[in-house]
């Protein structure tokens, strides 16, 4: 096993140049590929997930190896279900533990045919491409939101377009709102029709350049370094970041707000990527209270992030938590006891601090359990405790491949030890 120990500096004032946002880079080589792959998107992240996408469209072999990436698994099935000839997908022996039937069922209720090759409900898949005519399909809305925009950026290749129709709760809504908005961008036309209701018309994409802007879920790892430091004389810049964006994770800026992080962007006017500088002001609320149902990647910084700065929270809207790379539920709860935090759950969907504590046990390092996010939320309590062991740190290659050499840049010394 590789740990990073990290030591802390103690000032923060340099530039980041953030990574591209990984969402809109898978949902643009989706959509660029159903276009009929002419122009490349500009910017592309460069981390697993995407590198994974990238792969399986330019090559197309008879087997697909996503390894651990979810989005590029959902993505895939949809796409492939279109696509001539017949592919296994693939990925590790967690991805065969994630979920997929339901997305296999919308697809099959629009004529796909596609079976599994081991345990009915989950990867590994057998997805032989067929023309899909569209009509209506009804699925639920409180699954995550990757099914629901896998399925509808094929909508506008099939023969009659199609309507759906999300039942219950919405969960994520921004990120198919970005999906709806990227393909509208690509010449689809994609919108609501109603507030549960997507109307997509059999009106095919156009190629066109496409640039990505930079990651609002990378960013807010720097935000909170920021919270962490609450020293007026610290400052970062981030770069590529869009006032406006559509990325979900754009949200931070604003709960950040909350916890003494002001942000300004170099122009009030520009709809155009920029450099946003944050610093720190000192005002903080005593508790927190937030429902992250549209951006539950979050949740790993703002607990950290929290209980660190002693401010309270009650955190809702979690319950996709429980199917990402870990159970982040479970995940969160054992690693912040090693900080000294007693954090607990309730309804599988929310996580609460009331200010408990216990004695810290930090020696240990913190787990990663196979997920980029923990790794990435953590590794800022550095500036918190001074030093941080990060126990498998290679894990940000799936989102933030050079988060580790960004923090040695801003004055974070990192050893290496091997076990």
């Amino acid at each position: 096993m590789t740990q990073y120990k990290l030591s802390a500096p103690k000032k923060l004032d340099a530039t980041v140049a953030l990574p591209a946002s990984k969402s809109i880079s898978n949902r643009a080589l989706i959509i660029y590929a159903l276009s009929g792959g002419h122009i490349m998107p500009q910017n592309l992240s460069d981390c697993d997930d995407t590198e994974v996408i990238i792969n399986a469209i330019r090559y197309m072999p008879d087997v697909i190896d996503i390894k651990a990436a979810g989005t590029a698994m959902r993505f895939m099935t949809a796409y492939l279900s279109l696509m001539r000839g017949t592919h296994t997908l693939t990925g590790t022996e967690r991805m065969k533990k994630r979920p997929i039937k339901i997305l296999v069922d919308a697809l099959r209720s629009l004529g796909a045919e596609i079976s599994y090759l081991e345990e009915e409900g989950f990867p590994p898949l057998s997805i032989t491409g067929t023309k899909l005519t569209g009509g209506v399909l009804e699925m639920s809305g409180s699954v995550s939101s990757q099914y629901i925009s896998a399925v509808l950026m094929i909508g506008p290749m099939l023969d009659k377009g199609f309507e759906l129709r999300l039942t219950g709760d919405i969960i994520s809504r921004p990120y198919i709102d970005l999906t709806l908005y990227m393909m509208n961008e690509f010449g689809a036309d994609a919108d609501w029709t109603s507030a549960d209701t997507i109307t997509i018309k059999p009106v095919p994409y156009k190629t066109r350049e496409y640039l990505i802007e930079n990651d609002w879920s990378g960013a807010s790892y720097w935000y909170e370094m920021m919270a962490l430091m609450d020293n007026p004389d610290a400052k970062l810049m981030l770069t590529g970041l869009k006032d406006g964006s559509k990325q979900g994770d754009s949200v931070a800026r604003y709960i950040f707000s909350m916890l003494g992080v002001k942000t300004v962007f170099e122009s009030k006017t520009s709809r155009k990527p920029q450099t946003v500088t944050i610093t720190a002001n000192g005002r903080c609320l005593p508790r927190l209270e937030y429902d992250f149902i549209n951006s539950p990647d979050l949740a790993q910084t703002f607990v950290v992030t929290c209980a660190a700065k002693g401010v309270r929270f009650h955190f809702k809207g979690l319950s996709t938590l429980k199917i990402k790379e870990t159970d982040r539920i479970e995940a969160l709860k054992k690693e912040m006891r090693k900080l000294g935090y007693v954090i607990e759950s309730r309804n599988d969907s929310e996580l609460i601090w009331d200010g408990e504590t216990c004695e810290p046990q930090m020696e240990k390092g913190i787990d990663t359990y196979e997920d980029h996010r923990m790794a990435l939320a953590f590794a800022p309590y550095a500036l918190k405790s001074g030093e941080i062991i990060i126990n498998n740190p290679q894990v940000v290659t799936k989102s933030y491949p050079h988060f580790w050499e960004s923090l040695e840049e801003v004055g974070f010394k990192i050893e290496v030890i091997e076990q």
